[in-house]
């Protein structure tokens, strides 16, 4: 399927899904751009997956309108399935075959031509660099190397949308950055990626816009930075060398928090230079030396809490 205007990939309207007297989802309603990358995060149980396999046509939606690709995901699933690739949060590679042997079984259930098939699979080989691997035993392959081949295997039809759920999950740093780097050239190439993830800052790194999917609503949508913006928190803390440079500072600054056990105040702060320079001109007029000084911004870690009332039990350090 071939996409032209920057339109809407996917969209959704009102869509709703129990289980039993459980509301998975609550009227979801999603808008997403032709080549973008668009992140649903939320916590466990928020619902990302069974919007994810709803979009697929893997199960039904109870109520609303689904489109993905332009073709209507109840009346028209087989369109919308030559238009996708997805990658599930569990890998569905073979570990017994090889990983071209994996590509090759792929390439013949999407019905690729015989004569195109080895092509395909040595074209993704090399694109997620797994020559030197490409016939061991998946079951040798580290899990960086596993998760890039299912990745591939969803690409073998050349699809125009792809759906990533917690597509780095278990991956170590450096995987997980190399994932990150695969799906930006995607985009660059052209393809939608709709990613759910629980990792904060691969939705930062990634998304053009995310969505907050808790107990079955979308309670947030917007850019990365639209989103900080909704949470209040900006500020800068001075640490100071000496308790008597702390009430010094506590005494010229006025409104500030106090942590007495790390010689630091925590100061409001609208993200200005202007007042950043304000800030430092009064400490430097009343001749208080500061040990160090750094901004904190909201980020979506932030969001997260304040929007869901919850931490993200998964989230990874940054590195």
């Amino acid at each position: 399927m071939t996409f032209t205007g920057n339109g809407p990939a996917i969209a959704t309207a009102g869509l709703r899904k129990s289980f039993g007297d459980h509301i998975v989802l609550d009227g979801i309603d999603l808008d997403v751009t032709e080549g973008s990358v668009f992140a649903l995060l939320g916590p466990n149980g928020a619902g990302k997956t069974t919007m994810v396999n709803i979009l697929s046509t893997l199960i039904g939606a109870d109520s609303g309108v689904a489109r993905v690709a332009g073709h209507d995901v109840a009346g028209e699933p087989d369109a919308v399935r030559a238009a996708i690739g997805v990658t599930g949060q569990f890998s569905a590679v073979d570990r017994l075959l090889t990983g071209r042997e994996n590509l090759m079984l792929m390439a013949d259930l999407y019905h690729l031509r015989k004569a195109d098939r080895r092509g395909r699979a040595a074209e993704l080989l090399e694109r997620f660099d797994l020559v030197d691997a490409a016939d061991k035993p998946v079951e040798t392959y580290s899990g960086g190397m596993r998760r890039r081949l299912d990745l591939a295997m969803s690409l073998v039809g050349s699809p125009r949308i792809i759906f990533l759920d917690e597509p780095t999950t278990g991956l170590d740093p450096r995987s997980r950055r190399t994932m990150w780097q695969i799906i930006r050239d995607l985009v660059a190439g052209g393809v939608t990626v709709f990613l759910t993830t629980q990792y904060l800052e691969e939705a930062d790194q990634l998304a053009d816009r995310i969505a907050v999917l808790d107990h079955g609503r979308l309670v947030a949508e917007g850019t990365p930075e639209e989103l900080k913006r909704l949470v209040p928190g900006e500020h800068v803390r001075l640490r100071f060398a000496e308790a008597a440079e702390l009430d010094l500072a506590a005494g010229v600054l006025g409104t500030v928090v106090r942590d007495d056990d790390a010689l630091a105040l925590r100061v409001p702060y609208d993200g200005s230079v202007h007042a950043l320079r304000a800030l430092l001109a009064r400490l430097d007029d009343a001749s208080i030396e500061v040990h160090a000084l750094t901004v904190h911004t909201p980020d979506l870690d932030d969001v997260f809490l304040a929007l869901t009332g919850r931490t993200d039990s998964q989230k990874v350090a940054t590195s």
